[in-house]
C-alpha cells in the first residue's frame, strides 16, 4: 500500500500544478498568464526534477531506455519556456507508473484471495484432554488438531479419529467430497464437511499444500518476461530513432520548438511497461483457473509451443485404480457385493479404498455404518455391517478366513477375474471379486482437437509403461499421436525431447511423476499435474496445474497466446503511432502541447489495452 501511494504522489503533484495553473490563466489577463506560467514553471521544476534524477542515474548504470526521451522533453521544455508540455510529459511518465501499481494489483488478486481464505485457527488437543484455540502459523509438527464440521484444515496432516468426508476442490479440483477415516492424509486448505475429525499435523501451515500453492503465484507474478525484454530492446532502437528525427527537424528549420515536439509526442514509457502488465495479467487469468505459470518467461513460452509430449500414468489416464467390474457370486446381487465391500472399506487407508467407496457411494446411496473393524496393512480388511460379517482382501487373506468348504467357490471366482482385484466374503461364504483397473481421462479426444487448433502440430506419447498397454491407450484415443513409445527410462524421455529441441521444435511436456522430472526441464516448457500434491515434478515444471485435469493444458496455451497477442499489439500499436506522431511533429503541425496531450492518449490507450489480459 505504502508503495502504491509513494507511486500516485508525483502525477498527484503534476496534475495539481497543472490544474492550479489553468484555473489562473482563465481570466486571460497578462497578470494572469503570468501567473499562470509562473505556477507551471514551479512545478515543472519540482516535479520534474525527481524524473531528471532517477533518468541520469539509471543512464550511469548503463540503461538507455525510453525514459532517456521523457527526461530530454523535460529539460528541453524548461529550457524553452514550455512548462506544459512538460509537466504534461511529467504526468505522462509517473502517471503510467503509478497505473503499472494498479495492474500490479489486479494481478496480485489471485494471491490475495488464495491468502484470505488461507486457514487462520486452529484448535490444538492438549495433554490434558482440553482444546486450545492458536494461530494456525504456530502448529508444530506432530500437534493433535480438532478439525469440527464446517472448517478448514489449517495444516496438511494424517486422520488418526473419526470419520467425515473433505471438500478439496478449492486446492486440487476434486469435484466430489473424500471419505476419510483413520489413515487419511488431509490437506491444508481443504473444508471438513459432515463429522469432527482429529488429525496429527505432518508439515506446519508454511509449509503445507495451501503455502505452497501461495508461494507457486507469488513466484509467478515476481517473475519478469522475455517479452519485456523485447520491449526493452524496441527502446533502445526508438530511443535513437526519436533522437534522429530531433536532428532532422533542427537541421532543416533550426527551431527548437519543433524538436520539443518530437519529444514530447515520443515519450513511451508507459508503453513500456504495458507489456509486464500484460504478462502479469495472463499470469493471473491463469492462476484464477487453477493454472500456476511461475515466470514470465514461461508464459511466453508456453503460447509458442509446437510439439507437446504426453507422460501415460497419472497424465492421460488417471493414475489410480478405478472400480472397473464387479463379478458376483451366484444368487448375489452386484449391488449388494459393491455396497458391502464399499462400506467396510469406508474405515480402511488402502489406495484401493477411496475409489471403492465412491463408487459404492455412487451407485448405492448412503453406506451403512461398519463395527468391529479390523485391518491388516496391505492384505485386507474385515468387519460387521447389518449384522453380518463382511471381509475384503487378497485372496490370501479371505482364504484364511473362510472355512475350507467354501474354499473352492472362491478358486472358481479367482477363475472368473482378472487383473488388479480385492475378493469379498460375506459370513463363511464367497461373494464376489472387485476388479480394478487404471482409465482413460474424460474429453482426451477434444483435447487433442483444440491442442491441434491452437497451433500444436506434433504430439508425442512417452511412457515408462509396457509398449504394449502404451499403443493400447494410443489405440483408445483414435491414432492422435505422431510418435508412441513405452519401456523409457526418465533420462530416455530427457533424451528424446532434446532431440526435438535440437531440430527446432518448441516442446511442451506434460507430466506428473517423479521419473517425468528429467523430461520437464528439458522440454522448452515443463506442465506438471499437481493436483494430489505434485513433489519433484511440480518443482522442475514451468507451468503447475492445481487441478487433476489434463485438458486444462489447453486453457492455459489459450491463456498464454492471448497475453502474448496483447503484449505485441501494446508495442506495435503504440510505437506505430508515437512514429507518426513524431513526423507530424517534425513536420510543424503539432505543437509541445498538443504532442504530450496526443502522447499522453496514446499511452493510456496502450496499457488499457494490456490490462485485458487479466480480464475474462
Amino acid at each position: 500500500m505504502r508503495n502504491r501511494l509513494a507511486a500516485i504522489g508525483l502525477p498527484v503533484a503534476a496534475l495539481s500544478f497543472l490544474l492550479a495553473g489553468a484555473v489562473l490563466w482563465w481570466p486571460r489577463t497578462d497578470d494572469a498568464l503570468s501567473w499562470s506560467f509562473r505556477t507551471w514553471m514551479a512545478g515543472l521544476a519540482l516535479t520534474g526534477a525527481p524524473v531528471v534524477w532517477k533518468t541520469v542515474r539509471g543512464m550511469l548504470r548503463g540503461e538507455f531506455a525510453a525514459d532517456v526521451v521523457a527526461m530530454l522533453a523535460i529539460v528541453t521544455a524548461l529550457a524553452l519556456g514550455q512548462p506544459f508540455a512538460g509537466l504534461v510529459v511529467v504526468l505522462m511518465l509517473t502517471g503510467g507508473e503509478a497505473l503499472e501499481r494498479y495492474a500490479e494489483g489486479r494481478a496480485g488478486a489471485a494471491v490475495a484471495a488464495l491468502e484470505q481464505a488461507a486457514p487462520r485457527q486452529a484448535h490444538v488437543q492438549r495433554d490434558d484432554g482440553s482444546v486450545a484455540d492458536i494461530p494456525a502459523e504456530q502448529v508444530r509438527v506432530g500437534d493433535l488438531l480438532l478439525v469440527r464440521p464446517g472448517e478448514l484444515v489449517p495444516c496438511d496432516g494424517e486422520v488418526v479419529a473419526g470419520r467425515s468426508h473433505v471438500d478439496a476442490s478449492a486446492i486440487t479440483g476434486e469435484p466430489l467430497g473424500v471419505p476419510v477415516g483413520a489413515g487419511s492424509r488431509v490437506v491444508s486448505g481443504a473444508s471438513n464437511v459432515d463429522g469432527p475429525l482429529t488429525i496429527r499435523a505432518l508439515a506446519t501451515a508454511g509449509e503445507s499444500q495451501y503455502a505452497r500453492i501461495v508461494q507457486l503465484v507469488r513466484a509467478a507474478q515476481g517473475s519478469k518476461a522475455p517479452i519485456q525484454r523485447m520491449a526493452d530492446r524496441a527502446a533502445v532502437w526508438f530511443t535513437p530513432a526519436t533522437l534522429a528525427v530531433c536532428a532532422i527537424a533542427w537541421l532543416l528549420t533550426r527551431d527548437m520548438t519543433r524538436v520539443l515536439s518530437v519529444l514530447v509526442v515520443a515519450t513511451p514509457c508507459p508503453l513500456i511497461l504495458a507489456t509486464p502488465i500484460a504478462i502479469i495479467g495472463g499470469i493471473n487469468r491463469a492462476a484464477r483457473r487453477q493454472v500456476i505459470v511461475r515466470t514470465g518467461g514461461a508464459m511466453e513460452s508456453l503460447g509458442r509451443v509446437t510439439t507437446a509430449v504426453f507422460d501415460k500414468t497419472g497424465t492421460l489416464t488417471h493414475g489410480q485404480p478405478a472400480v472397473h467390474r464387479i463379478v458376483a457370486n451366484d444368487g448375489i446381487a452386484e449391488r449388494d457385493v459393491l455396497r458391502l465391500a464399499g462400506a467396510v472399506d469406508f474405515a480402511s487407508g488402502h489406495q484401493l479404498a477411496r475409489p471403492l467407496v465412491l463408487r459404492a457411494e455412487r451407485e448405492t446411496g448412503e453406506l451403512p455404518p461398519a463395527h468391529d473393524v479390523q485391518e491388516v496393512a496391505g492384505r485386507g480388511i474385515s468387519g460387521t455391517i447389518d449384522g453380518r460379517r463382511v471381509t475384503l482382501g487378497s485372496l490370501a487373506f479371505v482364504q484364511e478366513r473362510l472355512p475350507a468348504a467354501a474354499r473352492p467357490a472362491l478358486d472358481v471366482l479367482a477363475s472368473r477375474s482378472e487383473g488388479l482385484r480385492a475378493f469379498v466374503a460375506v459370513d463363511d461364504a464367497p461373494a464376489g471379486v472387485i476388479e480394478y483397473a487404471d482409465s482413460l481421462r474424460s474429453g482426451l479426444p477434444a483435447f487433442f482437437d483444440r491442442l491441434h487448433a491452437l497451433g500444436v502440430r506434433r504430439t508425442l506419447l512417452l511412457s515408462g509403461d509396457h509398449a504394449t498397454n502404451v499403443a493400447s491407450v494410443a489405440h483408445d484415443l483414435g491414432a492422435r499421436f505422431d510418435e508412441v513409445r513405452g519401456d523409457l527410462l526418465p533420462q530416455d524421455k530427457a533424451r528424446i525431447i532434446g532431440e526435438l529441441e535440437a531440430r527446432g521444435e518448441r516442446t511442451m511436456m506434460v507430466g506428473d511423476g517423479t521419473n517425468d522430472a528429467p523430461a520437464l526441464t528439458a522440454a522448452h516448457v515443463g506442465v506438471a499435474l499437481a493436483g494430489h500434491g505434485g513433489g519433484i515434478s511440480a518443482e522442475a515444471a514451468d507451468v503447475v496445474l492445481l487441478v487433476d485435469d489434463v485438458t486444462r493444458v489447453a486453457d492455459a496455451i489459450a491463456t498464454a497466446q492471448r497475453a502474448v497477442r496483447i503484449a505485441r499489439q501494446s508495442i506495435v500499436v503504440g510505437l506505430g503511432l508515437s512514429l507518426v506522431g513524431m513526423l507530424v511533429a517534425a513536420a510543424g503541425y503539432l505543437a509541445p502541447t498538443y504532442g504530450a496531450l496526443v502522447q499522453e492518449a496514446i499511452d493510456v490507450a496502450v496499457i488499457l489495452n494490456a490490462l485485458r489480459a487479466a480480464a475474462e
